[in-house]
């Protein structure tokens, strides 16, 4: 077993550490979230803290880490008799992105359970963690439904796995601790919130500090060993200091005074629901335990806050997580005053009571609709109107405008059945999903079809000596449950950023029409990519990934003007999906072309254009086409690059859910009727 890095010896990363220390104490503060850039000791430091961990008693034998004092009744190796136990190192348990639901949280062996009647179960990763470290690399990429059960079972202290009427409930408390890098996309809010505290990490920009950080990872590689050994009195002293914390843990007093405080700053902050103060006032307590105080302060509840809240304050993907720290110092310093206003007779209440007690209106955050976003604009132009010295919308380049209010837009799906990503788009065979027929099993079986092995072992029963009740079943009769859920799948964006869309009110509107579908694609699980196209050239803004939010920013920046290469568009599009067919040839396109149609420069660029599209249709490409033509008279070149693509055109207005101009159906494919 190679030796893990240091904790001790990580060079900064304050927040992050404290965070997986808190957790450390008090694993019911419910885990964390570390956010942030690749190369940053995010894995470091989540391997480093096993090695803090106190040693656990374990019933010896027992797959799922029983406590000999305290034995799971329930337990499946059970039940187990009173006895000493062994002690063995915390463990920690690493889940893979790619790792299936039975690996997660264990497999039964169906055809045992048919024929026998025994519950021959298989732990998982969840059982392994019990009383550990559960560590999820890259959590933002693993899929949905592994998500629910992993946070379920982190909540609830316990797994269970259902089949087909066989129930099996195991023990599954541990620390959980999931890493990601935003640019590839985030988590969704409501799984956000499942995570007791979240910390960002960054490398730090000071020349000593990195110094540092490269002479001693240079100092591990040559010598793991040694250079553990120069940190293990360090090693040693937080060890015994994470120990001594977990003792003084339950006596630590929470006062009602502290209470408050915490009610009033979730309630100043609105953040949804009861579990951030909860977690709150088990991280301040956590806090006071581990600077070796009996009762909190409100400077716990200060620091409490700022690991606990900023994931939390997170609405819609847009929004960046975090905290305003002057709001939260008045906010607890107002409840402090409410406290002991309430405890003196007879004075008259705070002033800023009521007011002031626990909100006030929130700070307006610079997001996609404040003019500091716009670059240029004026506090009386807020952007949308020309300034003095702009150039015309036919002339050259232009300063970006802001995108106009999103909006909820009508679905858009690939036709067929797809087998790509689990998400929320389009038709696909998935491993969650209504059934819809059964097939042999290719490799292990994962959905049994009862109905279905039944029939198949039906005919055999006399022949295989059938006497008793249960039924006879070899593996040849199990039937795999197929079915038909929804896949995510890649949203490439073509926008016309030319002259002819430079107009400040219309460029306004269309950017807030493809926000709409960066909304829709997030909330879809989808992948996107952005391509614009002005003056001369293309250019693949952001190539394909799961941040959405990325791609606002680039929208939100994008600027305007020149003329309207089309074609090109279109096909630096074609090489952007013939790349994305190779890496993830399961991944549907859907590519949405944003413009109105127009298109100049080089002889005949109408033409061009077309014969760009039909490049597409022949490799049949799903496609829409947002018609952002405006105006008394209109060419209808839009609708003719549709037909050109092989797919629909839609107005910017039938774009709207909530429009009654149209009804968006399924994009077409070329070659449909072939």
């Amino acid at each position: 077993m190679s030796t893990p890095y240091p904790f001790t010896a990580i060079v900064g990363q304050d927040d992050l550490r404290l965070g997986l220390l808190l957790n450390a104490v008090s694993p019911a503060v419910g885990g964390v979230l570390v956010r942030g850039e690749k190369g940053t000791a995010k894995s470091t430091a989540v391997r480093a803290l096993a090695a803090l961990m106190p040693e656990v008693a374990v019933v010896s034998g027992c797959r799922f880490s029983c406590d000999p004092v305290v034995p799971d009744p329930a337990c499946p190796d059970g039940p187990h008799e009173a006895a000493a136990g062994v002690s063995r190192p915390a463990r920690t348990v690493e889940l893979p992105v790619g790792a299936s639901e039975d690996r997660l949280v264990g497999a039964l062996d169906i055809e045992r359970a048919l024929s026998e009647g025994v519950k021959a179960f298989e732990p998982g990763l969840l059982a392994d963690a019990h009383r550990g470290i559960l560590y999820v690399d890259e959590v933002n990429l693993l899929h949905d439904h592994l998500v629910d059960l992993l946070l379920d079972a982190a909540a609830m202290g316990a797994s269970y796995v259902e089949r087909e009427g066989v129930s099996v409930r195991h023990a599954a408390r541990f620390l959980l601790v999931g890493t990601m890098n935003p640019e590839e996309g985030e988590l969704r809010p409501q799984l956000l919130d499942r995570f007791g505290l979240t910390v960002e990490v960054a490398a730090s920009r000071d020349t000593d500090q990195r110094v540092e950080v490269v002479r001693r990872r240079l100092a591990y590689d040559d010598d793991p060993a040694g250079f553990a050994g120069r940190w293990a009195q360090e090693e040693e002293a937080l060890r015994e200091r994470i120990a001594a914390a977990r003792v003084l843990l339950p006596r630590v007093v929470l006062g009602d005074a502290v209470l408050r405080q915490i009610a009033a700053t979730c309630a100043a902050f609105e953040v949804d629901g009861m579990r951030a103060d909860i977690v709150m006032a088990r991280t301040a307590t956590a806090l006071a335990a581990w600077a070796g105080r009996d009762e909190v302060t409100a400077e716990d509840v200060r620091q409490a806050a700022l690991l606990a809240l900023p994931h939390r304050r997170r609405r819609n993907p847009f929004d960046a997580p975090g905290l305003d720290e002057d709001k939260l110092d008045d906010t607890l310093r107002d409840a402090a005053g409410d406290e002991a206003g309430n405890g003196d007779d007879g004075d008259e209440p705070d002033p800023d009571g009521p007011g002031g007690g626990g909100g006030g209106v929130p700070p307006q955050d610079s997001g996609p609709d404040t003019p500091e976003r716009g670059g240029d604009a004026g506090p009386e132009q807020g952007g949308d109107a020309p300034g003095p010295g702009r150039p015309s919308p036919s002339g050259g380049e232009q300063q970006p405008v802001r995108a106009s209010e999103p909006f909820r837009t009508k679905m858009l799906s690939v036709p067929g059945l797809g087998e790509g990503a689990a998400g929320r788009r389009s038709r696909a065979r998935t491993e969650h999903g209504r059934t819809t027929g059964a097939r042999r099993p290719e490799g292990a079986l994962t959905k049994l079809h009862l109905a279905a092995t039944v029939q198949a072992a039906a005919p055999h029963q006399r022949a295989r000596g059938r006497s008793g009740r249960g039924l006879v079943v070899r593996r040849d009769d199990l039937r795999q449950a197929t079915r038909e859920g929804r896949e995510g799948n890649l949203v490439l964006f073509v926008v016309d950023a030319s002259g002819s869309m430079a107009a400040r009110q219309r460029m306004s509107a269309v950017k807030g029409a493809v926000m709409s579908l960066l909304l829709d694609a997030y909330q879809r699980r989808d992948k996107v990519g952005l391509v614009t196209f002005r003056g001369k050239e293309a250019e693949v803004v952001l190539p394909p990934t799961s941040s959405v939010d990325a791609a606002a920013a680039r929208l939100e920046s994008l600027p305007t003007g020149g003329r309207t290469p089309l074609a090109a568009g279109l096909l630096r599009a074609h090489d952007v999906l013939r790349v994305e067919r190779l890496r993830d040839p399961s991944r549907r396109p859907l590519l949405v072309v944003v413009t109105d149609g127009r298109a100049t420069g080089g002889p005949d660029p109408v033409a061009l254009a077309a014969r760009a599209g039909r490049l597409h249709a022949a490799e049949g490409t799903a496609s829409v086409v947002v018609d952002c033509e405006s105006g008394i008279v209109r060419l209808g070149l839009a609708a003719q690059l549709a037909r050109d693509l092989g797919g629909t055109a839609v107005t910017l207005d039938e774009l709207r859910a909530d429009s009654i101009a149209g009804l968006v159906k399924d994009v077409q494919a070329a070659g449909r009727a072939a």
